[in-house]
């Protein structure tokens, strides 16, 4: 990671179309660079390496919230959560000496805290109170078609049919599917699941915007600082009124969770993509939410009804074609 001053210097990149980016699992969005065109041999492979350490992180991202909820209250899981990420990420800014953003970039950091670092995790983690980690990964593996849908509504870009029919087909398997598993009706932690996917989606298009200016790791890092009194706030808050049965389960949950998900796996995510660019990473992003189900069982002891892996794959497909658009 090198440290540059957004305000002053930008380093020439080249940009995918922003409704044909998929979007991370964990915060921030995807910029293409020169790499993309021509990546040599030996930085193909450790691009690779690097992003698929990332998409693993971020896969394992539902079932550390679960363990973690089994020693902290959700809004307790959720502000600690924040707080340990932003000592990390305050931590590399303040090694690097990475200078503050220009004023310009603050409202778009409000945004992608707002989505990614409160609104994403808190949701979720409330759904995972009601709901298994293989329902919640069969339905926010949407996120990416939300993501670009978003994005093209933000920019104005105009996408073509083959596009939208997938992203349409898409939300519609993944409806089915939660319509069937609830019983015919929506539950609550369904209802927090889709406005999980909505928040994100904001966060990650205004993450993408901001990606072309500074690089990834830093539009997290700053967006974790600036919520940070938010977050001591909320741990002091729900530490008192919560309570806390500390496990091995519920600490490592949190760690993973904090350093692992929010922040590590997006370093190495951001560190391959650079060195393969945002349309060969984003390739190996499509197996997260297939990763999330194989990790629901193997740690959790999930049972994995027919439609759950079926419904990833139909998911993984629709993405596929609307990367190819």
């Amino acid at each position: 990671m090198r440290a540059q001053n957004s305000a002053t210097h930008v380093r020439p990149v080249a940009v995918t179309g922003a409704a044909t980016q998929p979007a991370a699992t964990q915060p921030g969005a995807a910029r293409a660079t020169p790499a993309e065109s021509a990546p040599a041999a030996g930085g193909a492979r450790t691009g690779t390496l690097l992003a698929g350490l990332g998409v693993v992180a971020f896969s394992l991202t539902f079932p550390a919230t679960a363990w973690g909820l089994e020693s902290f209250g959700p809004w307790s899981l959720v502000s600690l959560r924040s707080v340990l990420a932003a000592v990390v990420a305050g931590g590399f800014l303040l090694a690097l000496r990475v200078p503050l953003p220009h004023r310009a970039h603050w409202a778009g950091l409000a945004v992608v805290a707002a989505g990614v670092v409160v609104g994403f995790p808190l949701l979720t983690t409330l759904a995972l109170q009601t709901s298994t980690t293989s329902h919640a990964a069969v339905v926010v593996g949407l996120l990416p078609l939300t993501t670009a849908a978003l994005s093209a509504v933000r920019t104005g870009a105009r996408p073509s049919r083959t596009f939208w029919a997938a992203a349409i087909a898409g939300a519609a398997v993944v409806l089915g599917f939660t319509l069937a598993q609830s019983g015919g009706g929506l539950s609550a932690g369904d209802g927090y699941l889709f406005a999980a996917l909505l928040v994100c989606a904001a966060g990650y298009t205004e993450g993408g915007r901001l990606a072309r200016v500074l690089p990834g790791w830093q539009v997290i890092g700053w967006a974790l600082v600036l919520c940070l009194p938010l977050s001591l706030t909320g741990s002091v808050l729900g530490l008192a009124h919560e309570p806390v049965r500390l496990s091995a389960h519920g600490v490592a949950g949190l760690v993973w969770a904090a350093a692992g998900s929010t922040f590590l796996g997006l370093y190495v995510w951001y560190r391959g993509m650079a060195e393969i660019g945002a349309a060969r990473a984003s390739q190996l992003q499509l197996a997260q939410p297939l990763l999330t189900l194989v990790w629901s069982v193997t740690l959790l002891g999930e049972h994995l009804s027919p439609a759950a892996p079926l419904t990833a794959v139909a998911v993984l497909v629709c993405i596929a074609v609307t990367q190819r658009r």
